[in-house]
């Protein structure tokens, strides 16, 4: 991870509303989890595809050329589109993919969506 999630304190404050993950150039993305392609295009200079899930959750992936259109189902795992170059947040990478995921208008950590929460081992009591 090249740069970690940062929760706005307000809807329109500063953070960062997705986590930065560096790749290659024309790597593929993978759609998260399965769901509904609601948008895939350009927004204004970057190429976006944003994908609805049945949790009511929307996922973001940009800069990403898409090979998915809007209205299409895609299964978890399933190819969004391939990175591009130029992800401002991340110089010095050769690529970047921008995540974000959404809950109507609350933003939240894409990686909590797929870590594993720590195991805690308790101490061994011997029976007295």
């Amino acid at each position: 991870m090249l740069r970690p999630f940062e929760a706005p304190l307000s809807p329109y404050g500063p953070g960062h509303r997705g986590v930065d993950l560096g790749g290659s150039v024309d790597e593929a993305v993978l759609a998260a989890a399965e769901g509904v392609v609601v948008f895939a295009g350009q927004v204004v200079d970057r190429c976006v595809v944003s994908v609805d899930h049945a949790n009511g959750l929307r996922t973001t992936y940009e800069p990403v050329v898409p090979s998915v259109t809007a209205g299409q189902r895609v299964a978890a795992g399933a190819v969004l589109g391939h990175l591009r170059p130029g992800h401002a947040g991340c110089p010095g990478a050769p690529a970047c993919l921008h995540w974000g995921v959404r809950r109507q208008a609350e933003y939240l950590d894409p990686l909590v969506l797929v870590s594993v929460s720590r195991v805690r081992l308790l101490p061994w009591k011997e029976d007295d």
